[in-house]
């Protein structure tokens, strides 16, 4: 459990893309230069996606490009299809993430296919990222449940993981994109993908929508798995889960993990500093409990020195 942990911030992707508030290529290259400046050095910075469905992010070539310069980070973004690489590729990318779900109703309403359609989409992405020398990382939503088809069998996830990781994906990220996972169901999912699949190779992206994501991802750690995507604040969401709330924040699992003892190389300060901008970009506070009590206790200090 003492064992370094890597974070995959995920805010300026998974945070972005379900806000209602337009935000400027600017702005969003300072978000992530932030990001970065505070020690996460793996971000998730845009999705080469149609405009028309995620039109928050238009533009992830401009952002691409405008952090390429950024020394000592990796950038990733989402690419859905062979339109999506080319685009990312041409605007630099060197680390492609796609997704599938492990469900069959969230797969229809995401990406309008069936599970097995949404791979024979990305089996040419897989082989050509191979060829370009590209680094592909696997996304599985839904593993915890769906919105449409309730709940997962952790052997539906298993299967779709194995198939990604055989294809090419050197890391399967597992979501609970509706975040209605506990502990117990979260590490029987956990065991059934590690039964083929080695924990070095998992990462966990739990949504928070009923408070369960901190609890999830220690038992998680418990089971071996030592990455975790997060989104700074807590912001986002998924635009085909209604109800769903965001990732959770990044300043929550720091504050857990270094509490535990367990190397993050984040700097808290920082990392609030980010969040509260683009908090104020977007109008509102963050979600993030332990950013919010930290901006509480700032604000006590102000008000009561002489």
């Amino acid at each position: 459990m003492s064992d370094p942990v890597r974070i995959i911030e995920m805010g300026p992707r998974d945070g972005l893309q379900n806000e209602k508030t337009p935000i400027s290529v600017e702005a969003r290259i300072a978000f992530v230069e932030a990001l970065v400046a505070a020690g996460l050095d793996t971000v998730e910075v845009g999705a080469f996606v149609s405009p028309k469905a995620i039109p928050q992010m238009a533009s992830s070539d401009a952002v691409l490009r405008g952090v390429s310069g950024i020394k000592g980070a990796e950038f990733h973004v989402l690419v859905p299809n062979e339109k999506g690489y080319d685009a990312a590729r041409a605007a630099g990318a060197k680390v492609v993430s796609v997704f599938a779900a492990a469900s069959e109703g969230f797969s229809r309403a995401n990406i309008n296919c069936t599970v097995a359609e949404s791979i024979e989409r990305f089996r040419p992405v897989l082989a050509r990222a191979k060829a370009d020398g590209v680094r592909v990382r696997g996304y599985i939503s839904c593993v915890l449940g769906c919105p449409f088809d309730g709940e997962i069998k952790p052997k539906a996830v298993a299967d779709l993981a194995s198939e990604l990781s055989e294809l090419g994906c050197y890391e399967i990220s597992l979501g609970d994109t509706i975040g209605v996972g506990t502990p117990d169901k979260a590490k029987e999912m956990l065991r059934a993908v590690a039964a083929n699949i080695p924990a070095a190779k998992l990462a966990m992206h739990f949504h928070d929508t009923y408070g369960q994501a901190l609890a999830n991802l220690y038992a998680g750690l418990e089971e071996g798995v030592r990455v975790i995507d997060a989104a700074a604040g807590g912001l986002g969401g998924c635009p085909y889960a209604p109800g769903a709330t965001g990732n959770v924040a990044t300043e929550d699992v720091i504050y857990m993990l270094e509490g535990m003892g367990v190397r993050t190389g984040v700097d808290m300060e920082k990392l609030l500093a980010a969040t509260n901008e683009m908090s104020g970009v977007l109008g509102k506070a963050p979600v993030s409990r332990v950013a919010s009590a930290l901006n509480a206790k700032k604000k006590r200090a102000a008000t009561s020195a002489p």
